[in-house]
């Protein structure tokens, strides 16, 4: 995207001294780039604009930048009630920065939105566009962060984290079907819980099996209603929020899901990503309920309800097969306590991180109460099963 880029020198007073303008078109630049040439046109080194001069610099300027950025850029003139941009809140704007200079501008253009015409409402654009458009409605709830997604989305990175889990998801199953001879209840074999990835009680001291187990599933049904869910939800939350906010979520759910396995079931093993699912699913369908008004995505009480039957069925799944004889006695059926521990990340930590787009986490004091909550429980989970089961005597299955 290419933009002009002004400027207004002011006084102390806040008086406008001179009008600078430069009409060559640049290319988007980094922050220090856009500082260098701002300082250029500022003279007297104030960092502000007036709102006044702003709105008439856009109304002549308007038609080089992107028309959504634009109705977002004058929000947040329109919010500034002291009559000056900082430069810094422009910065950020054009940078696509969730700050709370966006955020403010958000908020007053949402109400400036009221008057505008709608997104869904735009004609002649292609399915590459037409696919984001419907992403975005099905993921946000404000007009204003829909038009901000659609404009600055640009495919780059593409949803790359959730593909790759799934792939490699897929590769494991497909891998162990192979070895085992054995596609339906592939936990039935003797030899599924000898691999290195399941978490097994007996083997906690093996840190990484607490995450590893995720990539590892009963059988053909446990693998296909996870990895349904999992690119059904988790992709275009990928695409709206992020790889690094998504992989959080994604990540801590299947963390929670082993810890609670290993205070709740004991001497249960765990294979599956439910947790992680789990706690996407939690997370998207809160943040809808949340949102409920806002929400323009088509069908929604239905596929709510759908969401929440597979989620259902998945779950009673789970509990069937930990209560089914078991395969190779005395070792107990994986446990199903892990989708619980993803539902109350995604419930919590998740609902935090999905519910404001346009701010950054480090700016959601919301964020950083749920977040040490979450690692108190991470830190007391380690205690207890560094401690809790010589404490309690408790007799563990033998080694697969």
């Amino acid at each position: 995207m290419d933009i002009i880029f002004f400027a207004v020198a002011a006084n102390a007073e806040g008086d406008e001294i001179e009008v600078l303008e430069s009409t060559d078109v640049l290319p988007v630049a980094p922050e220090d780039q856009w500082k260098s040439l701002f300082d250029k046109y500022d003279p007297e080194s104030s960092g502000f604009i007036s709102t006044e001069r702003f709105r008439d610099l856009l109304a002549a300027h308007g038609s080089e930048l992107d028309p959504h950025k634009v109705e977002v850029l004058l929000a947040l003139a329109d919010s500034n009630a002291d009559g000056k941009i900082c430069y810094q809140d422009f910065v950020n704007l054009m940078s696509n920065k969730r700050s709370n200079s966006f955020r403010r501008a958000i908020l007053q253009g949402g109400r400036q939105l009221k008057e505008a015409g709608a997104l869904r409402d735009e004609v002649g654009l292609g399915l590459s566009q037409r696919l984001v458009r419907h992403v975005a409605y099905e993921t946000l709830p404000r007009e204003v962060d829909r038009k901000w997604y659609f404009d600055s989305y640009t495919c780059c990175p593409p949803p790359w984290l959730i593909l790759a889990i799934t792939v490699a998801e897929a590769a494991v199953f497909i891998y162990y079907g192979l070895l085992l001879d054995r596609w339906v209840l592939q936990v039935s074999s003797p030899s599924f819980l000898r691999s290195p990835l399941p978490y097994h009680p007996q083997l906690r001291a093996q840190a990484w099996r607490y995450i590893s187990y995720a990539f590892m599933h009963a059988g053909i049904d446990h693998l296909g209603l996870n990895m349904a869910m999992q690119l059904l939800v988790g992709v275009p939350l990928e695409m709206v929020h992020g790889a690094l906010r998504i992989g959080l979520i994604y990540v801590c759910g299947v963390l929670a899901g082993s810890l609670a396995v290993s205070i709740t079931d004991m001497t249960a093993p765990v294979v599956g990503s439910s947790g992680g699912v789990y706690a996407l699913v939690s997370a998207h369908l809160a943040n809808v309920v949340m949102n409920w008004s806002g929400m323009k995505c088509q069908f929604k009480l239905f596929r709510m309800a759908m969401a929440l039957v597979c989620m259902s069925v998945e779950f009673g799944r789970a509990v069937w097969l930990r209560f089914y004889p078991q395969a190779f006695p005395p070792c107990p059926n994986p446990s199903f306590v892990a989708h619980l521990g993803g539902v109350m990340v995604g419930l919590t930590l998740g609902v935090v991180v999905l519910q404001n787009y346009e701010q950054r986490l480090q700016e959601q004091s919301l964020f950083w109460i749920f977040f040490s909550v979450y690692f108190l429980f991470v830190l007391c989970a380690v205690f207890w099963n560094i401690f809790a089961y010589s404490l309690l005597d408790v007799r563990l299955p033998p080694t697969p």
